[in-house]
This record gives C-alpha cells, structure tokens and sequence, in this order.
C-alpha cells in the first residue's frame, strides 16, 4: 500500500499525462495532505472474457457426435462454440470473410473452417480459447464445398470450376491428385457442368466418391481407377445430396421442389421422384413447381422407418408462410414451422459411422435469428428447452446496465419469481449438445445484467462466473391501454415505431427499487413483491414540464389549463379511486387543434392482476405543452432510503415523492442557477412566464420568484450556463449529435438495412442546432454530503450535472422518522452551483477522507405486499457513513466526471484539488466510480475506442489503451462499466461483449474459461457379421495414402495455393498439457520412455542370451560326463 503525497501529485507521471493534468494542493489541509491510494498500474490489464448471445449473421454450422459440441460461423467471420449449458467459446478469423462451410475431425479436437475468400483453416480446440494452426489459400480457384470423410486426414474440396482438390490436414497441403470436371463427366458433354455442390464416399466402399454438379450431374468416381464408374443427370439444379448408410441408394434435392432417388447401379433414370409439398393433379401430370428444397438428409433406424428431414420446397402459392422444416418418416409427413429463415441443418444420430443404422434423436435448426433442436423420438417433434442465452435479441435491445458484487439473495429471488414465466410443452430429454467441462474458476461475487427492449421489456440476467442464465422478465406494456387500429396511435412526433421502448433504467439492488424511463417520456416505479396483488387502479402522476416559448406556435387556449396539472412546491394528486379519463377526452385544443396536457400513452384503466415480481408502484408522465410533444428522458435516478425518484430533460428537472404519489420539484435549468427557492413562485399562464433572463425558457405553471426567500443559498449568484465557452459549447454540439437523446428502437428493430443508426426524436422542439445547444439534465445522483460550504454534518442532497458543465446541488429534508414520512413533504432547496467542467457532466461520486467511496443512502428490501408486522421487522434503513466536518477543514471528497475532463472537489470547501483532462480531440461516452479488488477508480470509455482508469484522487492515469474504435453507437449506448473491473457492450444487435479491466481476472481467466474437448472414446465400428466378413459384403476401406501421398500422386502446382502458418502454435505453449504442441512433447516424451524400454529390453535380452549360453555350457559338460556309461552305471 502506497501512500500518496498531494505536493507530489505529478511525480511518476508520463509527460503526456502530466501536460494534461494539473493539481491545486490545500496546504491549509493537513489531514488531507495524505491520502493512502492502493490502485497502481499493475492492477489493470485489459481482455475480452466471453461473448453471449446468438451469433449474428450465421452462415454454417456443424456438430461433433462424439464430443457433442456445435460450432456456428457467421458471415463476419466469427466461430461460436457451444458445449453443454454454460459452455460457450467465441473466436475470430481475420479478415471477417463469411464462414461458408464447418467440419469437424470427429473426436480429434479440430475444425475445418471453410471461408468465402477461399481460404481454409485448422482450428485446434484442445486448448480453452482456440487458435488457427494452419491455413491455406487458394489463388486460381473459388471453393464451393468440402467434405471430410470419418477418421481421414484427407479434405476434398470443391471448386467453382468444377473440380475437386484433396488436402492433408496434418499437413495442409495440397495433394497432387485432381479430379477434373472434364473428366468426371461424359466426353459428349459440350457445357461446363457448373461449380460442385456436393462430395461424400460411398458409405460401403471408401474408394467410390460421390461427386454432385449444379446443374443436375451426379457421378460415382472410383479413386482407384481414376475414372467414373456412373453418371446420373436430371433436368433440374442439385442442391444436396443424402446417403443410405447401406450405399446402395442415395436421394438428391433440386431446385423445382422435387426429390429423386437413386439406385446406384441404375444410372438411366430415377428410382422415385416425388414432390414433398406439391399438388398431385389427378390426371398424371408433373405437379407444379415448388420452391427449392435447399437441403436433405437421409437417416435409417434399425427399428422402423426411415427419416428424411429436408427444409424448403413450399408449395409458390404459399406466399408469406414461415420457413419450414419437413420431417418425412415412413407415410407421415409433419411440416414444422420456424419464427425466422433456415440457415442450414444437422440431424444427430447415435453413431459417427456412415455405414451404420443412423438411428436419429434430433434435428439442430439454425435460423437467423435463433438455434432450435427438434426432438424426434416423441409424438409431434417438441423442442428442446435452449438453456442457452440466445434470446437477448427477441425484442431488440435499447439500453443496459452491469451490476457486479450484487447482495447474495438477489439471484435466487429473481430466479424463484422467474421459473414461473417458463413456458411449458418443451421435451423432457435432456439438452443434446452436452460436450466439454466447466471451467474452475475463483471469481464467485453474484453479477446481474439488466437489459432493456423496444417492447418494452425488461431482462434481468444472472451473469455470475462467466456464463449468463435469464432470470426474470418484466413486461411494461401491459401498465397502458392496448392501442387499437379504431384508437388514436402514439404521435409519431415522440416516438417511431415502438411507444414502450426503454430508454434509461435506475435500479437500487438492496432495496429492489427499479425504476424505468421509456422514449414515450413516462417513467414506471416498481417494487419486489413475492405476493401476487391484483390492482384496482394504477397509481399515477402527470407532470407539466417546461416548454419553449419559440418552438410554441400559438398558446391560445392552452394557458388556462397550464395550472390545472401541478405546481412546483403543490403536490400532484394521483390517481384516486375514480380513474383519470382517457386522454382524447380530456386533452385541451385550441381552435387550431394544439394538443395540451395529454400524456403520450394511455394508462391502464381496468384492474391490473400482477404476479409475484417487480409490481408497479406509480407511473409518471410527461405531458403535451401547447401543441408540444414532452422532451424524452435524458436521465434518472431514485433512491429507495428517500423515496424519491427524479427525472432530467431537456427541459428541466422533476422531482417525485413516490411514495406519497406528489410531485415535489418541477423547474428548468435557468431557473435552477437563479432562483434560490423554486416554492416562491406564483402560477402563471406560458404566455405571461417568460423568464426575465430572454434565454428563451418559460414555465407554463411558474413566474419570477418573489420576495420571500425561505432557503437562501450561500454559493448562489453562479453564472449563467450560457456563458460557457466555446469549446463547451462545440463539444456539447458534437455530443449532441452523436449521443444525447435518441430512440432506440427502429434502429435495432430494422437492424439488417441500418444498423447502428440513430433514429433521433423528431420533436420540433430538438429540430435544430440553437434549440440543441440548451442545457440538459445529463447526469442526476443522490448522495448524503456537504452540498453547502458552511455544512459541518452531511445531508441528503440531489446532485444534477447539466450538458454544459455545470454541477447542481438540491438539499433535501426527509422526515426521519418512518411513520412520519407518508405525512410530511420532503423539503427541497437550492444549494447552487458546486463546479464547473468542461463538456456535458456524466457521472459524480462522493469519498470520504480516507479516500473510500460514500454509497448513497439505502432501504433495505422488505415485501410491500407482506403482512404488517413482517414488514416492520424487515424494513431498515442502511445508512451511509456520515463523517462530521469541523470548521475549515474538509471531510469528503466529490468526483465528477464529463466528456472532457475530471476533476476532485474538496467539500465543504468545494475547492478544486485535483483535475485532468481526459482527452482533447474526442469525448467520453461512458464513466463511471468503479470499486476495484484495492481500491476505488474512475473508469472512462472514450469515443475513439480508448478504455481508461484514473487513481483517485489523484486522478493519475493508470490504463489507457485503444481498445475498440467507436465503428458502431450501439456500442456507444449500451457500453458500461462495472465494480470489480467488469464491463461490456452490445458488439451486435444480438450479442453481448464482456471484457475486464482488472490483471487480477486476466490472470485467473484461463481457470475459469471452460474445456470444449473431452477425453472421449470413439464408438467401436459396426459388427460386418460372419457371413459378410466371409464373403467380402461389408463396408470396404480405402488406404487413401497410397492415393494420395506424395510418393503416389506428387505434389500440387505451389501456384494452386499458399499454405499459412498459423498462430495457434504460440496459443499451444500456453496450454501445452492440452493443445497440440503439447501432445508433441508428450510424443517426445513417449519416444524418450520408448528409447529407454528398448534399451532395457536389450539389456534384457542380453542377459537372456548369456544366461542360455551358460545353460548350454552346463547340459553340455553334463552330457560329457555321462556320455561313456551304462545305465546300469548311472
């Protein structure tokens, strides 16, 4: 443990970070001059940790019987592995070329990949994160498919050319036999028969390939002999090709929807053709034509019919029908319907061997947006269960929130309220895909993920030890109205397309509080309950905010209504018994149709049954302000030991009792700087309240504050914000475009033609540059601190950072006493301005004067639906840990954060102590006070993709590294850091990136990712029988080297292809006992134990020999002696 010097505040730093930091030392302070800082630079170390979610854009797929482990490719390049529940493994090609075709060495721990710029690549997953050991390029020709036989280390590929190139995958290079397409097909033939689209052995005869052109050619190729044996042409395009295991039939897919059988020795014409999906005309003609039968597969049971599973081939009057899969077995056809398009898929079956019963159990179907597994040994094909985290993209993701170190009892009770929202009917055999081992690792604090969705939805996710399981699912459409086609739709001046969608969320976790802000500009309070409660009336309060009075048309008529809502300081009625009538009738119009007080959304008005869960407490709305639509949310915050939640816009800032259900604070920013006390204001109409400053703001329930000042601030007369400079300003307008209020939903919802753009507010009122510069609520926290200079003790306070710069301070009184507090008003007052920054404020903390981070102020959870007297013995309040001041000395220390820089702010003194400029030339997204393992932080995520950690206070820089270019805003937006050195972001519209920051993960990382290959024994080879074996009818193998090697085939043309490679070498060092480099020492090991068991065995062998040769000297000597004598003598 370090201790830190404030006079040596620029000692060890670089000269870039020195330049840009600047310290301001209180020697006056003697107790502060020391501070004790933990955290140095080898506490941090930046990584990606594991990827969740579906992968985006998938391509190809394939599946390990024997380790029993899926790998999918995405058209980015990306491998996604999975192994039993909570085993995933991402990994990356360079170059993000699509994943065409996967292919296992079955049961060897390796993977073909298979890539459109006509490369391909060894993978080896013996190690925890695999890694390419080879790669080979192809110049001349475009591959098109490949085919690995079972226990082969010979790869066919197929070209777009047409013909077929054999590879060694121990070696990766290229063997000097080809077959040509001019040679595979008849001599006669005059056009190219197209790329090859299809390559598998004779499941009984090794030696006779399969070889299947575009255009309807199929040929049987004897490797041996080098020549084709049969050739099998229809009139119609080949998309697949599928096996019976006995190899005498095989059954071809084409592009008119039809499916011909094959017998092998009868090339003439088809066995059978039949259209699976097509009408039969009764008077013997072809049937129509269907869609393509894009895929199928074959499978024989020992014990009853055959499965032909096959996707595509719809009748073309099916217009608008889903994708579906057909799954054909003996005289029943079952046509299973998907939520999105079929990718590709796999039927799994009990044996590796092509030559065996397949015996079937599931069919694994990747869709676009989703993996489903059909299980086919029960009545009508159910699904299995996913026990993946596949479903972070069903409603696409509009905001999120990481929390780590969370109270243990969070987890469980998210989880027991969650099972109930399972759905039912699913199979009850256990999940297929159950390959690889867990990983061991040591981090064990609970971490939740909470997600936010266009729908209106909310995700929370138990994110603890690397893995991610969905607990519970709260819906919050269900509080409005449905809107129906008769009905009046959401003014698409608010909103696009989804009225429900999350913007913003605050979530106390000890107290359970959660409270939620949508782009409708209403926000919901709920509450746990493990009750279930049904609800007469939904609570609710409707707030007047602030309105312009240039972005105002004309306001006749509305300001007789403009008191009618609230008033600042005057409690809002909720909503009583009688509930409050549907907007549409009590909306006030002027003549010319202007829309005022009407919220955006129309609460439910009919009883309200909810389950055991987070139950709404009290729903606020912003409302319409003579023809203007509200301002959406820009922050929120709640604090459950207050009972407050308050809310920020463009506009000005509310504050809200929820628990009495009234409106405690509703004013603008300009106001806030000036006015001391907002209760002394009398009501006034909009026209008659312009503000005396001429900024432009007015307040069509507020005028100019009177002479009666209750609560004088001692740090007010602050300047205006609006003479901030004109860095500020430029910055503010730069962040503005890129990151300041936006609606999330269409952008994610339409995510294949725009991703990653923003779909901002068309509300007029943000409809150009001067209207964007004003200054908005950015940031809003609560804290128990000095917010005044001559405060000795800490106080509940509101703190507010505005997009200009400017740090607020609001004073609360809260009645102590719990019975007193549903009686009495919670007191407001203006503090005025703390410190001023440069950029839009993002985030504020408070330390104490050991430099440890002051927690604000929380309830402990109790149920709200709980008997009387449980409640009382479970409900608590956790205070913070108030630190008494004396005079001129300070006892706490405040961080604020902005785009542009941070700064330390002693309090009560509120003297700058410590500030650094964070960048010049961008700005930060994110920030955030993190609690590390030693210490405490300032993490930083800044828009040209540089992570970064400040000591506090000092506000050294301890990382900063360039870590993700800023290519996406839907990183911009969901990008958050959490304690203990945890973060992520949305890297897709799908998945979820988590990365850590902390050396200490980083180096227990390899424990805790899990194991993908398992020591698994292989299947023995199927029985060939007696009589099979005696007379040679079973399967026949193929020494494929003596075809192939280089001693009977030569080498390839070095121009064909370049052979690359790879890193996964250095990846095998790493984990030596398990990759590949390390069954090379165990190989070398082995031959040194070998050298020496030969050696032994000769040392052996010799002493044999001499131990014969005296056996020998010793019959012979005996023989001597007796050679002369009688019997009768011996």
């Amino acid at each position: 443990m370090k201790k830190f010097n404030i006079r040596k505040v620029f000692d060890g730093l670089t000269a870039v970070s020195s330049s840009s930091s600047s310290a301001s030392p209180q020697p006056s302070n003697r107790e502060n001059d020391i501070i004790q800082e933990t955290l140095q630079s080898e506490h941090f170390q930046l990584c990606k940790t594991v990827r969740h979610g579906f992968p985006y854009q998938p391509s190809a797929m394939a599946f390990d019987p024997v380790q029993k482990i899926l790998v999918i490719g995405t058209q980015s390049g990306a491998l996604r592995l999975f192994g039993r529940a909570g085993l995933e493994c991402y990994c990356q090609h360079e170059g993000n070329s699509a994943v065409i075709q996967l292919q296992f060495l079955i049961n060897e721990g390796a993977l073909v990949s298979a890539l459109s710029d006509d490369s391909i690549h060894l993978w080896n997953l013996r190690q925890k994160i695999p890694a390419i050991l080879h790669s080979l390029k192809f110049n001349r020709e475009r591959i098109t498919f490949c085919h690995l036989p079972f226990q082969s280390k010979w790869l066919y590929i197929g070209t777009e050319r047409g013909n077929i190139h054999i590879v060694n995958v121990e070696s990766f290079t290229l063997s000097g036999y080809v077959i040509m397409w001019n040679k595979a097909i008849e001599l006669s033939s005059k056009n190219h028969p197209g790329p090859v689209v299809h390559i598998s052995d004779n499941p009984m005869d090794e030696g006779k390939l399969l070889i299947g052109f575009e255009c309807g050619i199929v040929v049987l190729w004897d490797l041996r002999s080098k020549k084709a044996d049969y050739r099998y042409s229809y009139d119609e395009a080949i998309h697949s090709v599928a096996w019976h295991h006995e190899g005498k039939q095989f059954v071809c897919s084409h592009s008119d929807g039809t499916l011909t059988t094959w017998n092998v020795r009868s090339p003439a014409k088809p066995a059978q053709i039949i259209t699976p999906h097509g009408k039969q005309p009764r008077d013997g003609r072809k049937p129509d034509p269907c869609k393509p039968i894009l895929k199928v597969e074959y499978k024989t049971a020992k014990a009853g019919e055959p499965f032909m599973v096959l996707s595509g081939g719809l009748s073309y009057d099916t217009v608008g029908r889903r994708a579906c899969l057909t799954v054909m077995h003996g005289k029943s056809t079952a046509v299973l319907e998907m939520d999105y398009p079929i990718v590709d898929f796999l039927t799994l079956c009990e044996t590796p061997y092509p030559n065996d019963y397949q015996e079937p159990y599931a069919v694994v179907v990747l869709l676009e947006k989703d993996l489903v597994v059909v299980d086919l040994a029960q009545t009508g094909y159910p699904s299995f269960e996913n026990p993946y985290p596949l479903s972070i993209h069903e409603s696409p993701v509009t905001c999120c929130e990481y929390f780590a170190d969370c109270p243990a009892e969070l987890i469980p009770a998210l989880y027991s309220v969650g099972s109930r929202q399972k759905r039912q009917g699913y199979s009850k055999k256990e999940w297929p895909i159950s390959g690889g081992n867990w990983g061991q690792g040591a981090q064990s604090y609970p971490e939740i993920i909470i997600t936010g969705h266009a729908d209106g939805s909310v995700k929370f996710w138990d994110a603890s030890a690397l893995m991610l399981q969905v607990l519970y699912k709260l819906k919050t459409a269900k509080v409005f109205e449905k809107v129906t086609a008769k009905e009046e739709k959401p003014s698409p001046d608010v909103v696009d397309e989804d009225p429900f969608a999350i913007h913003s969320l605050s979530w106390c976790p000890e107290s359970r509080v959660l409270c939620l802000a949508a782009v409708s500009a209403h926000v919901i309070v709920y509450r746990f309950s493990k009750h279930e409660v049904t609800t007469e009336t939904v609570q609710l309060l409707e707030v007047r905010m602030q309105c312009e009075l240039n972005d105002v048309d004309s306001l006749e008529g509305g300001g007789e209504q403009a008191s009618a809502v609230s008033t600042p300081g005057a409690s809002s009625s909720p909503q009583g018994s009688t509930p409050q009538p549907h907007p549409s009738s009590s909306s006030t119009s002027s003549s010319e149709g202007l829309r005022d007080n009407v919220p955006c959304l129309k609460v439910r008005s009919s009883p309200l049954k909810q389950s055991p869960g987070y139950q709404v407490e009290l729903v606020i709305q912003l409302l319409w302000v003579s023809g203007e639509p509200p301002q959406q949310i820009s922050s929120l915050a709640v604090n459950s030991a207050y009972g407050l939640v308050v809310l920020g816009n463009g506009n000005g800032v509310a504050v809200v009792d929820y628990l009495q259900k009234t409106l405690l604070l509703n004013v603008t920013t300009a106001e806030m700087h000036g006015l001391p006390d907002p209760h002394q204001r009398q009501p006034r109409s909009p026209r008659k309240g312009r503000h005396p400053s001429g900024v432009g703001l007015c307040d069509g329930n507020d005028g100019g504050a009177t002479s009666e000042d209750r609560c004088k601030s001692p740090t007010s007369g602050c300047g205006s914000p609006y003479h901030s400079d004109e860095d500020s300003k430029q910055k503010f307008l730069e962040k503005a475009k890129m990151s300041r209020i936006f609606s999330m939903a269409a952008d994610q919802k339409h995510d294949d033609a725009r991703d990653g753009s923003f779909i901002h507010s068309r509300s007029s009122s943000m409809g150009s540059i001067d209207r964007e510069a004003r200054e908005v609520i950015s940031s809003l926290h609560f804290f128990e601190t000095l917010s005044r200079k001559n405060e000795l003790v800490p106080v509940p306070s509101l703190w507010l950072g505005t997009s200009l710069g400017t740090v607020l301070a609001i004073s609360l009184l809260v009645p102590s006493a719990s019975e007193l507090r549903l009686q009495q008003a919670v007191a407001v007052s203006f503090c005025g301005s703390v410190v001023r920054l440069k950029g839009g404020i993002l985030r504020m903390a408070v330390m104490d004067s050991t430099g440890s981070l002051v927690p604000p102020a929380c309830e402990s959870w109790y149920d709200p639906n709980a008997p009387e007297e449980e409640r009382e013995r479970t409900r608590s309040r956790r205070p913070t840990s108030p630190s008494s001041s004396q005079e001129n000395q300070d006892c706490q220390y405040a961080v604020v954060c902005s785009e542009k820089q941070a700064k330390v702010v002693a309090l009560p003194s509120q003297n700058c102590i410590y500030d650094h400029n964070i960048t010049e030339t961008s700005f930060v997204l994110r920030a955030d006070v993190v609690i590390m393992s030693a210490g405490i932080c300032v993490a930083c995520f800044c828009a040209n993709g540089h992570i970064m950690t400040l000591s506090l206070p000092s506000l050294r820089p301890l990382l900063d590294v360039n870590y993700l270019p800023l290519t996406d805003m839907r990183i911009a937006r969901t990008f958050c850091f959490s304690n203990l050195g945890q973060a992520l972001y949305l890297t897709s519209p799908m998945e979820i990136q988590r990365l850590t920051y902390s050396q200490e993960t980083c180096d227990n990382l390899q424990e805790m990712l899990g194991e993908l290959f398992t020591p698994v024994e292989t299947p023995e080879a199927p029985n060939r029988g007696f009589f099979k074996g005696l007379f040679g009818g079973g399967a026949q193998s193929l020494d494929r080297e003596d075809l192939f090697g280089e001693l009977a085939a030569g080498r390839a043309s070095r121009s064909l292809a370049q052979h690359i490679p790879g890193p996964g070498s250095m990846e095998g060092m790493k984990g030596a006992a398990s990759g590949v480099v390390g069954e090379l020492a165990r190989a070398r090991i082995a031959l040194d134990e070998r050298g020496q068991k030969l050696g032994e065995l000769e040392e052996r062998t010799a002493a044999m020999m001499a131990s014969a040769d005296a056996f020998s000297r010793h019959a012979h000597d005996v023989m001597l002696k007796y050679k002369d004598k009688k019997w009768y003598q011996l």
